[in-house]
């Protein structure tokens, strides 16, 4: 057994919370990471997690150890990073981002970013689910407005607009809304979001809570509907460039539009960033801001 014997594993499962989530996150098999376990607990002599069918907690031996077995973790990954002969990119790029960024800017970018470089491999998950990237092992997540967790750090790569549209069809026949409360009168097509957002003639941030008979867990799909003269919508701006500009949909209520989104990098916290995930930010900046 070498003294690294476990290390890894022992992290995994603590940041995941489960052995299933650790097996995921590091490639390995559930029975792997059992094993790993069992034998660092008889190497040091101490039981590190009391376990259950239903539940798995650290034992006061394992709470003492998570600190510094992470660490040391997060020194030998930074210390392989630094060791590259020539400082490019290599290994395996793990990003998540929502599918509409993922399709409209991040494929596309990440595509002629990886074409540089033949030892780099991608992989690119497109879910609207917030991905836990510790857990599940990702590089990297895009990911807009507010950032509620701590134990990442977050890098500025762009923004995104928020528009309310309608076709013009829709709006010669129902009435063009003049202010935000109007829009109780309209059939809205609502998505993902129960609420949308808007600010009142003195700048502050005003909710509004869409009522309609069609929603749709898609862009796309909301698109479809308000061109189709089913209502009014709020979409992020890149899903309305092309059509806004053909007047196939009009913008509404521009006065009341609220600042920019703005477009977030999201990587784990570490004292270096791996060259990998610190290159591929900076291509995004300049092509995203």
């Amino acid at each position: 057994m070498s003294a690294w014997d476990g290390v890894e594993e022992f992290v995994a499962v603590v940041e995941a919370g489960s052995f299933v989530g650790a097996a995921r996150a590091l490639g390995f098999s559930n029975a792997h990471i059992s094993r790993s376990i069992a034998r660092l607990e008889r190497k040091l002599d101490a039981r590190l997690f009391d376990r259950t069918t239903r539940s798995l907690r650290l034992t006061n031996a394992g709470r003492a150890l998570v600190d510094p077995f992470r660490r040391l973790v997060e020194d030998r990954d930074d210390a392989f990073a630094l060791m590259t002969t020539d400082g490019a990119p290599k290994g395996e790029l793990r990003i998540t981002c929502s599918a509409s960024l993922g399709h409209k800017f991040v494929i596309p970018i990440v595509r002629k970013y990886a074409q540089n470089f033949e030892s780099l491999s991608i992989w690119i998950d497109l879910t609207n689910r917030l991905v836990d990237l510790i857990a599940e092992g990702f590089d990297m997540a895009i990911r807009t407005g507010h950032l509620p967790d701590s134990k990442l750090i977050a890098t500025r790569i762009g923004s995104r607009s928020l528009v309310t549209f309608a076709s013009k069809s829709y709006l010669d026949k129902y009435g063009y809304p003049k202010s935000v409360s109007d829009l109780i009168e309209h059939n809205c097509v609502r998505g993902t979001s129960s609420v949308w957002h808007f600010k009142n003639e003195v700048g502050e941030e005003v909710d509004f809570h869409p009522k309609g008979r069609w929603r749709c867990n898609s862009g796309e799909g909301v698109l479809e509907a308000v061109t189709a003269d089913m209502g009014i919508g709020q979409l992020p701006g890149h899903y309305l460039d092309d059509m806004l500009r053909d007047g196939k949909i009009q913008s509404i209520l521009d006065k009341y539009s609220i600042e920019d989104e703005p477009i977030w990098a999201i990587y784990p916290n570490r004292k270096h960033v791996l060259p990998r995930v610190k290159s591929l930010i900076e291509v995004l900046k300049m092509e995203i801001l």
